[in-house]
């Protein structure tokens, strides 16, 4: 098992990886969205969170040298459903290639966010 971190994605806030490689394919940590520049969340709404969310995985993707393409699966987190129709929207525009995905509410995430997302991706 290799860990992979980047300074181009935020710090883990607890006692985990920002991803692991392993088996053939590489686990990301959920990431919210933490500005890896200030380490603070400063995105507001469900749409500037999930952009942040998207180009944090992007980072770690890319650290791996995989990008989103090579996603096989995600699993999303939201605090309210009523998100669904907005995270979606942006969502698309990065998971292209429509990974297998679940998609789950939760009563709270980290830092008050409104979103966080897991991936697996086949190296």
């Amino acid at each position: 098992m290799e860990k992979i971190y980047t300074e181009n994605a935020p710090k883990a806030i607890g006692p985990y990886s920002q991803a692991v490689k392993a088996n053939g394919f590489l686990f990301t940590s959920g990431q919210i969205a933490i500005d890896p520049a200030t380490g603070t969340v400063t995105a507001q709404g469900i749409e500037e969170q999930t952009h942040q969310i998207c180009r944090n995985l992007s980072a770690v993707l890319a650290a791996s040298g995989l990008t989103f393409a090579d996603v096989v699966k995600t699993t999303c987190f939201l605090t309210n459903m009523s998100y669904f129709p907005q995270f979606n929207e942006i969502y698309a525009q990065y998971f292209t290639g429509k990974p297998a995905r679940s998609c789950v509410e939760v009563s709270k995430l980290p830092a008050g966010v409104l979103a966080e997302i897991e991936l697996v991706a086949k190296l």
